[in-house]
């Protein structure tokens, strides 16, 4: 269900627009109208924009820093101006951080460099440079090592590795050297050196590590109340840039949109302001904000909702429609009472225990249960616990619910494709119903003439002793659906071009929902999947744990709990998405869904 909406224009003076803004945003229910400006004008909260963005990353790293055990986290509290300076000090941390991890990149590189020729003092070999000593660094494959170096350029072998040979040549200053090796240049440090200079740069870094835990224990309360102050310089900035100047800048204009029910208390507000309003409803042209308003069982699936986007203002919100059914494809799809048992306990211990929840964690907890509750049920209908056959048990009233509710293979194939039936047709339904709404009757004919002949062909196949295939009354039926497929799927446009639109809207139905429909099958083939994999995992942990009292029952416990932890994992993800697909794309396509409606914000602290 959507929100009712009025639309609000109201002028202002501007001496006193500041303060009526702060009052505005006090009341909290107005969403502003974001008009474009021009580069010019934006450039003014960019640097806002930027402090919020390097604000939010401050506090990203240090709730993702690593803690001591049991370590106690501040979570009140914190000011705006201490929040500022951490985040220049978490900056200057960071940075530092990254120059010196390149410095112990670099001491490494080094050390490895240094490794085969040893610890020495670079001192000695300067001393022995300003006696007129050149001593030179090579290496070569040992095969090509020529002997006669040795004496000719006192060439000495250092080490051997990998095949190569290191060595070097004690020559005078001015004697040059013609050797057939490749000249090794050497760090600037000796072993020992970067031994010590990567010391200095761990134990740095270790510092700064312990600075950004005590921040991450203490100052994350400061910088979040600093982003909470520039969020909202940058609310109000943007209030302030859609505002229109008027009568030589005397005046600002500035336009919004309301919940219908809050019209009283925002009129109420406006008239004590003494500012001009007019208040009006929405045209068909207002691209009007979307707040949906649905209660209990169907706002649990609204964040579903959003997650492919919203209605448009004059559209029906699906919320309400596509609720039951993705509660039973969620059942189909993960197919064991024992997960949906497990999954309901954990919710239901999740919301006793946890205290101090926020409506949307309860929301979403209230989703887990009844999705938890369908799969217990149409688990049932297979009758898989824990991918065991609960039908096995040879208990009187197991036996009385198998005979009543169990459905083999065959059945549950049936039944997912029946789903599908169902789900398509009824969103053709609500595709009727929207086009009468947005359009008027006669554009939604067209609809209803498919609804009439799928409905009646799919009665006469099932029921031909009633309604016989083709017969005079289905023939009747047929023509009156004709009628509407032919003459009235775009109303208002030529005859001959609605006929042949008429024939490429037959082309594309047949093609479609043929597609449409066997989309369906992938409830019954991942409740399958799901259940021969637990089945499996029960194999296994029987089959392999040793026969040994104490060590057998050990083992299988663990390859229970881990495959069905794993399988459990798999099969709730994949009956997540694959629902929503169904939906997504079957459903909503079907059922006329146009979307692109913008979330109601209000302009509130």
């Amino acid at each position: 269900m959507i929100t009712k909406m009025k639309k609000l224009v109201f002028l202002a003076y501007h001496k006193e627009y500041v303060s009526f803004l702060d009052s505005l945003r006090e009341l909290g229910v107005i969403h502003i109208v974001e008009k474009k400006k021009d580069a010019l004008d934006e450039v003014d909260i960019q640097d806002d924009i930027k402090l919020a963005s390097q604000l939010t990353a401050a506090i990203k790293t240090l709730e993702h820093t690593k803690l001591p055990a049991k370590a106690i986290v501040v979570k009140d509290g914190g000011s705006a101006d201490k929040g500022l300076e951490l985040l220049t000090q978490i900056e200057e941390i960071q940075a530092e951080n990254a120059k010196l991890q390149q410095h112990i990149q670099s001491y490494a590189k080094d050390e490895a460099a240094l490794q085969v020729w040893g610890d020495f003092s670079l001192d000695n070999l300067e001393k022995l440079s300003q006696a007129g000593y050149a001593i030179n660094f090579f290496t070569c494959p040992v095969s090509a090592y020529n002997e006669e170096w040795d004496t000719k350029y006192d060439a000495i072998k250092i080490n051997e590795v990998s095949s190569k040979v290191y060595f070097i040549t004690v020559t005078h200053s001015d004697v040059e050297i013609d050797i057939d090796a490749e000249q090794i240049k050497l760090p600037s440090s000796s072993l020992t050196q970067l031994s010590e200079l990567r010391t200095e740069a761990d134990q740095a870094l270790l510092k700064n590590d312990e600075t950004l835990v005590d921040m991450a224990l203490n100052d994350v309360p400061s910088l979040k109340a600093a982003l909470y102050e520039v969020q909202q310089k940058l609310d109000f900035s943007k209030v302030v840039m859609s505002t229109e100047q008027m009568a030589g800048d005397k005046l600002m204009l500035l336009e919004g949109w309301m919940p219908a029910r809050s019209a009283d208390a925002v009129q109420g507000f406006l008239n004590e302001s003494h500012v001009y309003y007019q208040v009006s409803d929405p045209t068909p042209e207002d691209n009007v904000p979307i707040e949906l308003s649905n209660k209990g069982f169907f706002s649990w699936f609204e964040p579903i909702c959003k997650l492919y986007m919203l209605p448009r203002y004059n559209e029906l919100d699906l919320t309400p429609f596509f609720a039951p059914f993705f509660m039973i494809f969620f059942g189909l799809c993960l197919g064991d009472s024992g997960y949906g048992l497990f999954l309901f306990t954990g919710a239901t211990l999740f919301r006793i225990f946890k205290k101090n929840l926020s409506p949307s964690t309860k929301s979403i907890l209230s989703l887990v249960q009844i999705l938890a509750v369908s799969t217990f049920f149409c688990g049932l209908l297979t009758g898989t616990f824990f991918g065991a056959n609960l039908y096995d048990l040879h208990w009187p009233w197991i036996k009385k619910m198998e005979s009543v509710i169990r459905l083999d293979n065959n059945q549950m194939f049936e039944l997912s494709l029946l789903c599908g039936v169902v789900q398509i047709l009824f969103g053709m339904v609500l595709k009727a119903v929207n086009q009468t709404i947005q359009f008027g009757f006669k554009y939604a004919l067209s609809t209803i003439g498919w609804i009439i002949l799928l409905v009646s062909t799919g009665f006469s196949a099932v029921f031909p002793h009633i309604l016989p295939m083709f017969g005079t009354i289905h023939l009747i039926i047929l023509g009156v659906a004709a009628i509407g497929i032919f003459f009235f799927n775009s109303p208002g446009k030529n005859i001959f071009l609605n006929i042949g639109l008429g024939f490429w809207d037959s082309y594309n139905m047949i093609t479609g929902l043929l597609g449409d429909i066997l989309s369906y099958v992938r409830l019954f083939a991942l409740g399958l999947s799901g259940g021969i994999l637990a089945g499996v995992f029960n194999s296994l942990a029987k089959g392999m744990s040793p026969d040994n009292a104490i060590l057998g029952p050990i083992v299988m416990v663990l390859i229970f709990l881990i495959g069905h932890a794993i399988n459990m994992f798999m099969n709730v993800l994949g009956a997540m998405v694959h629902p929503m697909r169904l939906t997504f794309v079957e459903f909503f396509k079907n059922a006329g869904y146009e979307g692109g409606g913008k979330e109601y914000k209000p302009f509130k602290k």
